[in-house]
């Protein structure tokens, strides 16, 4: 990568007024913005160093610990000063219009990550890993982020890459020297192996992901039942808010009303829908037919009903949690062993639900080593990479010529490339760097 020119700042901490406001600066002009702004005009690197900073008047804005990384050997490959001031916003304004007159720029969002990734710092799932640290609301979020910033991502899209440059150069050897003594006689038989074994790990990895990306963006849970039957109080009381209107009457919820929430480590979107019955109001068929599309969407679905009422057990699938509400105005109540029992109104076995469904969790999660596919910038480019290598696999199937076959694992490799960044056209870093905090 060519070196940058120019030279970036930004608040690396959250806004203010804070206790500690911590400015990042970095690029070629850094040692100059030092000799410029600060008390001390040589830093020894890697330790902390107590400074004022002044302002293009020599005015004093602030006294606070100046850290200066030289590049190579810091987080984005270049010159590098963390500077923690006051966290008052005055003080951070100031600071920041200083540095910048002094040569300096705002930062993009995810810039000093970009250049991190630029400087070879780390590959393109790691840079994401950063993002998903820094956003992680549950241990789940928390604990795939780390393994990915480990290098579990990075490690298993190369060894895939790895395996079709195997392939690859069987089939160019095949190809470019034919007569060759040592070269192989056929290709097919070991290439289609290989990319037999490759293609089942893809599909693996297909399947897998959709829990991995679950864990990041979060569970889709759906509070399903006819009207009337109390989802919107179940709701509230797992929310622990009114987070959706409670009355009597009967078709209250037209639309979903979805709540985000932690529950057992895991983020979860948890969603009270539409009382599911034959109408003839346009607005609460509308309703119905929203709250049919959230039950196929989710990963796990609330059948809600009135205890004293019958329930259908046919509309339930595997996995599916039962629940009869309204408990305190039955005397007595026979259900299934699967069935639980709760009054909504009282608070009365929702703890038990809230244990089901980390339950629920806990058994979809289970038994997953490492993150798979955590975006849908992944999954994208695994199932193009499936794709070509299908179409090698066709060729091969028809005797179509080793260079076909060739072309077809080259593309694949690209896509897989694209994953790590090894292949990074401009328009996917942009799209994985804009979604970053400014001065990460």
């Amino acid at each position: 990568m060519a070196l940058r020119q120019d030279t970036i700042c930004a608040l690396a901490t959250g806004q203010p007024p804070a206790a500690i406001a911590t400015l990042r600066i970095s690029g070629p002009s850094t040692s100059q913005i030092i000799e410029k702004r600060l008390s001390i005009k040589s830093l020894t690197p890697r330790r902390a160093t107590l400074v004022d900073l002044r302002d293009a008047a020599g005015a004093l804005i602030d006294s606070g610990l100046a850290i200066y990384m030289p590049g190579p050997n810091s987080y984005t490959g270049e010159d590098t000063l963390e500077l923690s001031l006051h966290g008052g916003r005055m003080i951070t304004e100031l600071a920041l219009q200083s540095i910048m007159a002094a040569g300096a720029r705002l930062a993009d969002p995810g810039e000093f990550t970009r250049r991190a990734f630029e400087a070879g710092k780390m590959d393109l799932t790691r840079a994401e890993a950063v993002a998903d640290l820094i956003d992680a609301e549950s241990e789940a979020q928390l604990g795939q982020a780390l393994k990915q910033m480990d290098g579990a991502l990075e490690d298993l899209y190369s060894r895939w890459r790895g395996q079709l440059t195997d392939c690859l150069a069987l089939l160019e050897a095949s190809i470019d020297f034919p007569d060759e003594e040592d070269a192989p006689d056929r290709v097919d038989g070991p290439v289609s192996d290989r990319l037999e074994a490759l293609v089942a790990d893809l599909n693996h990895a297909l399947a897998e992901g959709n829990i991995t990306e679950r864990i990041r963006d979060g569970f889709k849970i759906a509070i399903l039942g006819k009207p009337n039957a109390g989802k919107s109080t179940l709701l509230n009381q797992l929310s622990k808010r009114d987070a959706a209107i409670v009355t009597d009457i009967p078709g209250t919820t037209r639309d979903i009303v979805e709540v985000r929430l932690v529950m057992g480590g895991y983020l979860v979107w948890l969603s009270d829908t539409a009382g599911l019955r034959e109408t003839t109001d346009r607005v609460e068929a509308e309703g119905v037919r929203r709250a049919e599309k959230a039950a196929a969407e989710s990963d796990l679905r609330i059948w809600l009903y009135d205890a004293r009422d019958s329930f259908d057990v046919a509309q339930v699938k595997p996995g599916d949690l039962i629940v009869a509400n309204k408990s305190d105005l039955v005397a007595r109540l026979d259900v299934s062993r699967e069935t639980m029992v709760i009054s909504a109104k009282d608070g009365e076995g929702v703890a038990q639900v809230e244990q089901a469904i980390v339950s629920r969790l806990k058994g979809m999660t289970q038994g997953l080593t490492a993150p798979m596919i955590t975006r849908a910038r992944h999954r994208q480019g695994i199932e193009r990479a499936r794709q070509h290598l299908d179409r090698a696999r066709e060729h091969m199937a028809q005797g179509a010529g080793a260079e076909f076959t060739a072309e077809e694992v080259r593309l694949a490799s690209r896509e897989l490339g694209t994953l790590t960044g090894h292949v990074d056209p401009e328009m996917v870093l942009g799209a994985v760097f804009s979604s970053f905090c400014i001065g990460k």
